[in-house]
Parts: C-alpha cells; structure tokens; sequence
C-alpha cells in the first residue's frame, strides 16, 4: 500500500531527498518484489509505470533492471532483510523499522492514546495496530513458533525426509502452515511501519492529499489486524478439526438425564447457528425422560476450536419438573470434546487384534429393522478398556464405521494427553462431574443467570443461552485462557 501511495505521486518522489539513495531504492525495489498483484497488473498501472520510470531517471543502476527481471528477483535481497520470504530463517531476521528507526514495540513503549476509528490521529491507529499485532503474537507463542519453525526447516533439509512420505508430509504441512502464520504478522508489521513514514515523509513536503490516503490505509489496517485477533485464537495445532461431543449425565436420576438432555440440545443448536454439519453416534435414552449419554458428530471448519471451550462439568439449578414437592435440585452434565484428526493425522495406531467387536439389537422406541436384527455394534480397545457405541444406523457396517471413528478420536485425545504430561505441559481434563468442578451454572431458580466459572463471565438470559447462543462464553474463554498466558511471546 505504501509502494502504490508513493508511485502516484512521481513529483513527490523527485524532490524527496530519499530517493537519491541507492539504498532506500533498493529497498523499495525489494518492496515491490513481494506484491503478488505486482506481476499481473503491473503492465496496465500507469501509477506504478510512472513511478518506476522516474525511478528509472533519477537512478542510473535502475535501468541494469527490466520490468519483466524485477518480477523474479528474490525477495529482500536488495536491502539485505528478508522480511516475508518464505525460507525458515526469516524467523531471524533483524526488526523491521521505519526511516528514523520506528519499531513496533517502540510504538508499543510509546504508550500512544488510542481513540476511534473515526478520529483521523495516525498515532492513534499505529497504536491500536501495534497492539493487536502483540496480541496475535501472543495468541500464537511467537517465540516458540519461531523455534518450531526452525526445528521444521532442520528436519525438511534432511537428505532421507521422504523415506518416510508420510511423516514428510506432516512436517511439511505443519511448516507450511506456521511458516505462513509467521510471515502474515512480519507483514503486517512491515506495513504499519511504511504507512508511518509515508506520512512522515508527506508531512515534511506539506502533502496533505498524501497523508490523507496513508491515514486511511492505517485505519483499514486496523479493522483487518482487529479481524485476526479472533483467527488467532484459533491457533492450535487442531483448531481446525472437526469433533465429537459427548454428553454424559451426572449423578440425579432422571433429573441428571433430563439437563443432559438439553445441554445436547444446547450444542445441536449451537452447531446449526454456526452452519456446522450434526450427526448423531450414540445416544443412550434415560428410563423415564432424557439421556444417559450421548455422541454427535460436529463436521466443520474450526469446530474442535471452538467447541473445545465446552469441554468440563455443566451445573443446573431449578425447580424440578419430576419433583412433586417442586423443590430445587442441583444436577450435573459432563462434556467432552475430542477433534477428529482425519486419516494421516492419527496419533494411536489400533491393532485389529486389540478389539473385542460386540454386535447387538439396537435399543429405542422400535420401528421397522430397529430392533429386529442385530445392527447396533460396540467396540472395545481391550489394552485401555476404551469402547465406543453406535446404533443409530440401520446398517452393522454403517454403525461399525461411526463407532470406529469414535474409538480413533476417543484413543488420539489420550495420546495426546498423555504427550503432554510426558512434556510436562498443563492440560485440561474432563472435570469431575460431581459440585465444585463445574465450568460452568445454569441458574433457573431463584432467579436466571448464567455464568462461566473460569472467566466469570455471565448472562442474564438463560433461555437464549440454552438455545444455542454461547459464542460469547467460548469466545470469552479462548480470549483469557491465551490472553492471560504469564509465558513470554
């Protein structure tokens, strides 16, 4: 943005005294060699072609370049800083500064008001920028991001990598992946800071037209750094997955059965909201009313992400509808979430001869096959006694499919756990699902409310909230689960 403010204004250009120095040129060149609109639309921008052709003038060594060998000229190599390339060890770059030595975490000590996007102070909008910019770095562990990426770069230059196609294949998704994460914050930091001299530089010339458009250029940066705030809250390595929820009744009775009954419902909800896809696994009906427990399927982008924030002991309070004496109760649902890594991703690999395959006639209200022919399949991991349930298909295979994929989830997540503990990092376990380990209590009696333990967020509209409506709490739970983080960036 700030290469295409500065090429439309060629006499500008020719009386800065910038411009006479080979290596602010240079640096510039090495600007537009990362636009990827650059190649395609740089035949028909008169701006742009104006702009090079007073560079041209003003610069012998420029004309040693056409505009077709500029195109293919590495990225940074002129001013000797890879800001955006791709290779691993842009991670070691030196710090990005504007001309008079600006830096991002300089604008950050400088502890600039921030006030609203409508007020036309730049200091304001580098501010409100800078700070998200942190705050993403944050989000995503910059510095152990940095050493990933490294660590990946080592292991991709490896002579023997594709012996292995498969490991390969994770190692270079995953550092695709980060690789990209990392060069999108190096740009927007890059960005800020040519927006910032372009206003310095229009102001030395008395441009108020120029310093116009840079301030706009800040003020939609700001918007689209607020928008990447929230993506970067989904940064884990399987935020991206789909999952399963499972919901399991507490001890109560059919009080119990009927809250896990709703907090399922809760989350079907929920899912439709977000245009998820919900299927049912496994789904134990109560004697009387509700479920003993219950599986969906949630198929879509980010769903483990955000459902993940669900995962713990849920509190009901109210009035009991099966109590006679209309007392109130206290009952207790337990979730869990676990993402489904998809083939290639697992990380147990099962034996066929660590399964006991149990095959039964499926439970329910009955209706034709339902119950006349033995289709529900339980499976059981006999090593960690893990099973898996469906009946919800009228197929024996359909059922053992489903029932297979939940057992891999199910598996995965305890290897996954148990990684941790042996890299002794802190994960969060399904809770107890029994008073004083709930994340969170739906009040219905004596009074409504809502309210998230964890961050001690609350509502006062129940019924929206057993609806469906609880982006607010996983949102406010992502934010200070990373936000509040004590490690360094």
């Amino acid at each position: 943005m700030m290469i295409s403010l500065l090429l439309k204004k060629s006499s500008f250009l020719q009386r800065n005294p910038l411009f006479s120095k080979p290596q602010f040129c240079f640096s510039l060149l090495s600007s537009l060699t990362q636009s990827h609109k650059f190649s395609t639309s740089i035949q028909n921008d008169s701006n742009l072609n104006s702009g090079i052709s007073f560079l041209d003038k003003k610069n012998n060594w420029f004309s040693l370049f056409s505009l077709k060998r500029l195109e293919k000229i590495p990225s940074g190599i002129f001013c000797g800083v890879n800001f955006y390339s791709s290779q691993s060890h842009a991670a070691a770059a030196v710090e990005p500064s504007t001309s008079d030595g600006l830096t991002v975490e300089g604008i950050l000590a400088n502890n600039w008001t921030i006030l609203d996007e409508d007020e036309s102070d730049w200091k304001s909008h580098a501010s409100s920028i800078a700070q998200s910019i942190h705050l993403i770095k944050k989000r995503l562990k910059w510095k152990k991001l940095l050493v990933r990426v490294k660590m990946l770069s080592v292991q991709l230059d490896k002579p023997d990598l594709w012996d292995d196609p498969v490991q390969a294949g994770k190692i270079s998704r995953e550092h695709g992946i980060l690789t990209g994460k990392m060069n999108e914050v190096k740009k927007f930091e890059q960005e800020l800071l040519e927006h910032i001299d372009m206003i310095k530089l229009s102001r030395e010339e008395n441009d108020t037209e120029l310093e116009l458009e840079a301030v706009k250029a800040l003020i939609q940066m700001r918007r689209s750094v607020k928008e990447k705030e929230l993506e970067a809250l989904l940064a884990g390595e399987h935020d991206s997955c789909s999952c399963f929820i499972e919901v399991q009744a507490g001890a109560g009775g059919t009080e119990s059965m009927d809250w896990a009954s709703m907090v399922m419902q809760m989350y079907k909800k929920w899912a439709q909201r977000r245009g998820y896809g919900v299927a049912v696994v496994d789904e134990m009906p109560g004697e009387i009313a509700g479920i003993k427990r219950a599986t969906i399927r949630v198929d879509g982008e980010y769903a483990f992400g955000y459902a993940k924030a669900e995962d713990g002991a849920h509190r009901l309070v109210r009035c009991s509808p099966f109590d006679s004496a209309n007392r109130r109760h206290t009952s207790f649902s337990a979730v869990a979430v676990i993402p489904i890594l998809g083939e290639g991703f697992s990380r147990y690999q099962i034996k066929e001869s660590d399964l006991r395959i149990e095959r039964f006639r499926s439970g329910g209200s009955g209706g034709q096959h339902a119950n006349t022919t033995d289709s529900a399949v339980r499976i059981t991991h006999i090593p960690t006694g893990i099973t898996a349930t469906c009946q919800n298909e009228r197929s024996q295979h359909s059922n053992k499919a489903s029932a297979m994929a939940v057992l891999q989830s199910r598996l995965d997540k305890l290897e996954m756990a148990r990684q941790a503990q042996m890299n002794a990092q802190h994960t969060q376990s399904l809770a107890e699902n029994s008073f004083g380990n709930q994340i969170r209590s739906y009040v219905l009696h004596p009074y409504r409310m809502v309210k998230d333990h964890r961050t001690d967020y609350e509502v006062s509209d129940a019924d929206s909230v057993l609806e469906g409506n609880i982006d607010d709490f996983i949102l406010s739970y992502l934010s200070a689960s990373l936000d509040n983080d004590e490690d360094e960036l």
